[in-house]
């Protein structure tokens, strides 16, 4: 269990800033009348007090407001206040404004707005063992003061360091590319691969009190020593997968093709001008340039 935040109420600042400066003007009046009274030698009571005392007592009444002045503090919109008081936690203040608290609360303020995150391009090699390039951009925002402060001891550095780890075990996980079509794969998942890292660094990050908002990859290829080698690999698997759909598609339109001749009785063939043709059309739809015809002016058997 991390620490519980907790909402604390505090005084608004306008309240506190017109006594403090009523104050400070007292102060400034009892302090130059008693060294006026003085410089001329003049000792005696002034309104029944004591120069001296009046000096003195100007002067505690200055040092007292200034501590009470250290009370007075802002707040922006998304952005909280987490008191201490003595290394107590207090409590977090939320509220926008000018306000005023305990002069001896320490106040620590934290961002709550979005912020973004770019993670190095860092090598790593993916579940194949193959070293690639990869770096993602997480957008995060603190969700509880209490937990961000206490629980962890830099936050913004924690993050930092979670999110490398979240991106090395990601890579560690799924292959660079591949060859099946149902198969999570970095390059070609990007929604799933998304959706995977933002859920493991939302594990990561909670004991820190942040949420991840979203995090997607923003650099991703294969290591430059084997860039080359696995660029001529994906061009030879996508020409095998090309053939493979184009002899499924060819043996599609031969059987098509002997069917339709059949059922219409167009002409009968038997099962060597069957093969025959077979091969002629197979030839024809699968080979990589056309077909250069050869007109055969007698039979199949001459």
């Amino acid at each position: 269990m991390g620490s519980r935040e907790i909402a604390k109420q505090v005084s608004s600042g306008w309240v506190y800033l017109p006594a403090v400066l009523l104050v400070y003007l007292a102060a400034i009046a009892g302090f130059i009348t008693a060294v006026t009274h003085m410089d001329k030698g003049n000792v005696q009571p002034l309104l029944g007090v004591h120069p001296g005392f009046l000096l003195a007592a100007s002067l505690i009444v200055a040092a007292a407001n200034i501590i009470v002045n250290a009370g007075l503090f802002t707040l922006q919109p998304n952005q909280a206040a987490v008191l201490i008081l003595f290394g107590a936690y207090s409590g977090t203040a939320k509220t926008p404004g000018f306000h005023w608290a305990n002069p001896f609360l320490t106040k620590k303020k934290v961002s709550l707005r979005t912020r973004n995150f770019s993670t190095d391009k860092i090598k790593v090699n993916d579940s194949r063992g193959n070293p690639v390039e990869i770096g993602v951009v997480v957008a995060w925002r603190v969700e509880s003061t209490a937990q961000a402060v206490f629980d962890v001891d830099d936050y913004e550095h924690f993050v930092a360091v979670q999110s490398e780890a979240a991106v090395r075990y990601l890579a560690n996980s799924y292959p660079y590319d591949s060859a099946h079509e149902h198969e999570i794969s970095l390059r070609g998942s990007a929604v799933e691969i998304s959706q995977t890292l933002q859920r493991e660094l939302g594990e990561r990050l909670q004991r820190a009190g942040v949420i991840i908002e979203e995090a997607r990859l923003s650099h991703l290829a294969y290591a430059p020593e084997i860039a080359g080698v696995m660029l001529r690999r994906q061009q030879a698997e996508a020409v095998v997968a090309a053939r493979s759909r184009i002899v499924e598609g060819a043996c599609g339109m031969v059987e098509m093709a002997l069917a339709r001749l059949s059922e219409h009785k167009t002409i009968v063939l038997d099962e060597e001008r069957k093969a025959a043709m077979v091969t002629n059309l197979l030839v024809v739809l699968c080979g990589e340039q056309g077909a250069q015809p050869v007109v055969n002016a007698g039979t199949l058997y001459n």
